[in-house]
């Protein structure tokens, strides 16, 4: 399995044509099926696939995580440049997605409703764990014991002009066994990196982690670089994280560079950041 990040905040370091933003978008080669996970916030993920000859026309299909722009705001150069490829996503959230900036004020951070109404047909609604090709799944419905992301307390859902905090209803886990073991993709994980984990290994009891890609969200302030957490409160995730039978995990993105320094600290080679234009077999 091959894995090229498209988007990710920080730039290449050996690519310096290739754009960066706050966001995240994969590409996935699987069996010799070519997988497209998120889109970033812009058209710049297709930009960066050309660049890396990856050809967008060819993806078979196209996962979201959530709902939000920064992992969507990619879908019409996508839905444009793929005129086949299904988009598999979670229902639509209970209300608006926001993000709290200073005090009263709020600033939208959903999708563009405009784009899922006009190429309706093109996306697949999943509220229960959807084989969407062989041996790639996409598990909604992430219910969970462990705590959630404490950087989750400035997003909220707005429905007849009341705010609510957002209850992620709207995220998805995908899981690939690739010959027995699993390959996690997570997103922003704003259920929890441990709950999502958790979710993908009761669907596939006993089966071996290979890796956990994705980000944790463990920042307070998108796309400043403030940790929401304690030191304390990351190290223990850390540890929890090294509990699991996985072999390798990568993160970045909402992860947050603070937050990436004290995991390697803990977890050594256990776990590696992603940046723009980073691929990495697995």
């Amino acid at each position: 399995m091959k894995i090229t990040t498209l988007i990710e905040n920080r730039a290449s370091t050996t690519e310096p044509n290739l754009n960066s933003e706050w966001g995240l978008s994969l590409h996935i080669e699987y069996n010799d099926y070519s997988i497209l996970f998120d889109t970033g916030a812009s058209d710049s993920f297709a930009n960066n696939a050309k660049q890396l000859s990856i050809k967008i026309d060819s993806v078979q299909v196209a996962v979201l995580s959530h709902h939000h722009f920064d992992h969507g705001g990619g879908l019409k150069r996508f839905l444009v440049l793929n005129t086949n490829a299904k988009v598999y996503l979670a229902d639509v959230p209970n209300g608006d997605c926001y993000i709290k900036i200073l005090g009263p004020l709020k600033k939208y951070i959903g999708l563009n409703k405009t784009i899922l109404a006009d190429y309706r047909e093109r996306f697949v609604t999943v509220n229960k764990p959807t084989e969407i090709l062989p041996d790639v799944f996409i598990i909604p419905r992430i219910l969970g014991t462990r705590p959630m992301p404490i950087g989750n307390k400035k997003l909220c859902l707005c429905k007849n002009r009341k705010f609510i905090l957002d209850d992620f209803a709207h995220e998805i886990v995908m899981a690939i066994n690739d010959s027995g073991k699993l390959v996690i993709f997570t997103g922003c994980s704003h259920n929890g990196i441990l709950n999502m984990v958790d979710v993908a290994s009761k669907l596939f009891v006993g089966v071996p982690i290979k890796a956990v890609i994705g980000g944790f969200h463990l920042v307070s302030s998108p796309p400043f670089n403030f940790m929401a957490e304690t030191r304390n409160e990351v190290v223990n995730l850390g540890k929890s994280v090294l509990n699991y039978p996985i072999e390798t995990t990568y993160t970045g993105h909402c992860t947050g560079k603070k937050a990436f320094a004290i995991l390697k600290s803990v977890m050594g080679d256990k776990i590696k950041d992603m940046r723009t234009g980073s691929c990495f077999e697995i």
